[in-house]
């Protein structure tokens, strides 16, 4: 039996507050016991878009909710719709301005998307299954090596028009074109690495100059204050870009951790 144990940091842009962080994360680490499997989900809103911490939270709370999607183009088409429906049931009854009302109408609001799950923990076929919108990207690592990363996004691919989860009904033809599905095995010490576009370029150039000191240090966070040293450091140092980051970890072991953070 493989356990997952997840934990998620995060950090708003430089010269914001923590409320106007327009990331969004959320994870559920599933239950042996009723066969709930682990789901996680990490989503970038953009700035420009109608309320976009409105529409994030609604994102990642659908998706690892009971009645979250199947990864499948038939499952994600189907939650595609159903988070368009509710999010203009809940538009409110009065705007505060026209142009408000306007942006919700006319451009709605937008993010980037990664939403992955775990199956077979409890026997020989582990798995990790991915879908992906955008730059926010998951990494698998094992034994301080990179397996692989999904999307296989380079680093100079980061920021350009990203797709990504749209309100506007019109928008569900090429979410669904653009829509990308991968998988891949998973083994007890494993871990899994999730994070929006500005952190996720960044580990993709740290880890070809020192990959082993890399994952280490991640996989050995215990703190929000140790990550967010290591963003500023980084950010004062001019390697990563001035944004809003999420890293959403998950550990996979065969016994329980002697310790857990917590992800909120």
């Amino acid at each position: 039996m493989i356990l997952a144990r997840s934990a998620c940091f995060w950090l708003e842009k430089l010269g914001s507050a923590a409320s106007e962080w327009e990331d969004a994360a959320a994870c559920h680490d599933g239950d042996p016991a009723t066969g709930v499997t682990p789901r996680y989900v990490v989503v970038d809103g953009a700035t420009e878009a109608y309320d976009a911490i409105r529409w994030v939270a609604h994102l990642v709370g659908s998706f690892v909710a009971d009645t979250g999607p199947d990864l499948t183009p038939d499952g994600l088409r189907a939650w595609f719709e159903q988070v368009q429906r509710l999010w203009v049931a809940g538009a409110p009854a009065r705007f505060a301005t026209v142009i408000e009302e306007h942006k919700f109408h006319t451009q709605g609001s937008f993010a980037t998307f990664l939403g992955c799950r775990l199956t077979g923990l409890d026997g020989p076929r582990a798995r990790w299954e991915a879908a992906a919108l955008g730059d926010t990207v998951l990494f698998h690592v094992r034994a301080g090596r990179l397996l692989t990363h999904f999307p296989p996004i380079d680093v100079d691919d980061f920021g350009l028009s990203p797709d990504g989860i749209g309100t506007r009904p019109e928008a569900l033809g090429p979410m669904l074109r653009a829509l990308e599905l991968a998988s891949g095995e998973v083994r007890a010490g494993d871990v899994l690495f999730i994070a929006t576009d500005a952190l996720a370029q960044w580990l993709l150039l740290e880890a070809d100059r020192d990959e082993a000191s890399l994952w280490a240090a991640l996989a050995g966070l215990d703190h929000d204050a140790a990550f967010a040293a290591i963003v500023a450091d980084q950010r004062a140092a001019g390697r990563m870009r001035n944004d809003d980051v999420t890293l959403l970890r998950v550990r996979l072991a065969t016994a329980e951790p002697g310790a857990l953070v917590v992800c909120l």
